[in-house]
């Protein structure tokens, strides 16, 4: 009798189940991770909650729909950065969901699964996990604009086109790298037969007029601040750097979706035994027109992206890794057949669960171990609560007044920003990147100076000196990070600016 492994019969009798269990369980990882390993936001998610408190249309940040989304998630659950995680995951789990949906489409249930699982491995070595932001709302609402694209072009279905207009919209609130997204699904409707047909009905007309509604405020705010600028093009003497670093940002991208061609090497048949017959995943033909969506917009994005950061040579791909290789684990399978062996399955599971954990047990090691080697700091180890309770009630005790504004080093002060108070961030260094606040209101309403201090006096740095010159700084307080380890504790230099008045 031959013995069939539980997980192939889940895919083939509950296709749906196993893609829900898989996804679910990756949350579940991350959001315990933050939880007991996190006493800080991850990046600039400090910051990008600051900038969000303020509900500003556009900022230097980009489109301000994550910037919203964050700071509602924040208050939803009371001011406290699980809620923030909380929505990061959903993002993810909204992500995989529809990518089901787009490859059921095209491969049938079964192989989605498979197309599902591939991709997992590829977004979470590419792309970040908690760190919400522009780079994770992307990655959904550009699965959910591909599905229905499909749905429109491939199946003819008219009523996705008000579905497709909303997420076309919000991906334009969302990241900078809509512009070129959207010119790629125009350029592959064009193309092809079906997508002319499609586009000869009224119906993309009311669609380009409910997007241009929803994006209608940041393009208002873009011409008013005249940001509408590209970057210069290279010169004849830049081209080889730029080009050193297109080949760079592409070499991160095949890199990030190495697992793929691991866990197809260890499924191939150089490794089975003659007499073996393995368990077949199989699906019905895939059309031409689906074949040819699947692989462009599995390559044309990638490509895309890094011949633009290529070209102005910017530091990372546009639109980010999690949303150009998206499509990337549904064409290996699309490329694999109408048949797919899965030889050796206990072997592969256990690569492509290492493959999935091996980020967060990163995480975590790093967060354990790094203190002890004194080679650096772990951001998320400083201890935002207590950093930004002291400074609260440092204030308030102070002048009897509440800490409504704090400037000083970037990161610490964003810090503080999160306190339940919800006070204003002020970037000193580059007021016009807090239009909310300058320098003459900070004087009026009064707040915290912060900087990291260097010596047991607290003494503020020259740059801070010569912004607020009148500070008289206080005794530094030092804070434990999460693992003190040997590195030294955290010290914060910090001074008060007194409200008028008082």
């Amino acid at each position: 009798m031959r013995f069939t492994s539980l997980v192939i019969e889940l895919i083939r009798a509950r296709p749906r189940l196993i893609v829900w269990i898989a996804v679910l369980l990756q949350a579940a990882m991350w959001l315990f991770v933050a939880l007991v390993f996190y006493r800080s936001p991850p990046g600039s998610l400090a910051t990008l909650l600051a900038f969000g408190r303020e509900y500003q249309v556009g900022t230097d940040l980009g489109p301000p729909l994550p910037i919203w989304l964050a700071d509602i998630a924040y208050r939803i659950a009371g001011n406290h950065m699980f809620g923030v995680y909380v929505l990061a995951e959903l993002c993810e789990i909204a992500t995989f969901v529809a990518l089901y949906h787009l490859a059921r489409a095209v491969v049938g249930s079964q192989q989605a699964v498979l197309a599902v699982l591939l991709t997992m491995t590829v977004l979470t070595f590419s792309s970040p996990a908690l760190d919400f932001g522009p780079l994770v709302l992307a990655r959904p609402i550009w699965t959910l604009l591909l599905l229905h694209s499909w749905q429109i072009i491939g199946q003819r279905r008219g009523n996705a086109w008000f579905a497709w207009s909303i997420e076309a919209g919000l991906l334009l609130l969302t990241t900078p790298a809509a512009i070129l997204l959207l010119s790629l699904l125009a350029i592959f409707a064009v193309a092809t037969a079906d997508g002319r047909r499609t586009l000869r009905a009224l119906d993309p007309l009311f669609a380009l007029v409910v997007v241009a509604v929803l994006a209608l405020p940041y393009a208002v705010w873009l011409m008013r601040a005249e940001t509408l600028v590209l970057p210069s093009l290279p010169q004849a003497a830049d081209l080889n750097a730029r080009a050193l670093n297109a080949a760079w940002l592409f070499g991160g991208l095949v890199l990030g979706a190495a697992a793929i061609p691991a866990l197809a090497f260890l499924n191939s048949g150089w490794f089975a035994e003659k007499t073996e017959e393995p368990p077949i995943i199989y699906r019905p033909p895939v059309e031409p027109l689906a074949r040819n969506f699947v692989y462009f917009f599995a390559l044309a994005p990638a490509l895309g992206a890094v011949l633009i950061a290529g070209l102005f040579g910017l530091d990372g791909v546009v639109g980010g890794a999690g949303v150009v290789l998206v499509m990337a684990g549904l064409a290996v399978v699309v490329a694999a057949g109408d048949l797919i062996a899965m030889r050796r399955v206990r072997m592969v599971r256990t690569v492509w669960t290492a493959a999935i954990v091996a980020p967060a047990v990163g995480v975590v090691l790093a967060v354990l171990a790094m203190p002890w080697t004194g080679t650096g700091e772990i951001a998320t180890s400083m201890p935002a609560r207590a950093i930004s309770d002291f400074f609260d009630e440092s204030f308030a005790r102070r002048t009897n007044h509440r800490l409504r504004a704090v400037a000083g080093e970037t990161q610490l002060a964003s810090l503080i920003a999160l306190h339940s108070g919800r006070p204003h961030l002020f970037i000193d260094a580059d007021p016009a990147r807090t239009p909310w606040m300058n320098s003459a209101k900070f004087n009026e309403t009064g707040g915290v100076v912060v900087w990291r201090a260097s010596d047991t006096a607290g003494t503020p740095p020259p740059e801070i000196l010569k912004r607020f010159p009148g500070i008289v700084p206080e005794v530094p307080r030092a804070f434990e990070w999460l693992v003190t380890g040997r590195q030294q504790l955290l010290r914060v230099g910090w001074a008060i600016v007194r409200p008028k008045g008082t």
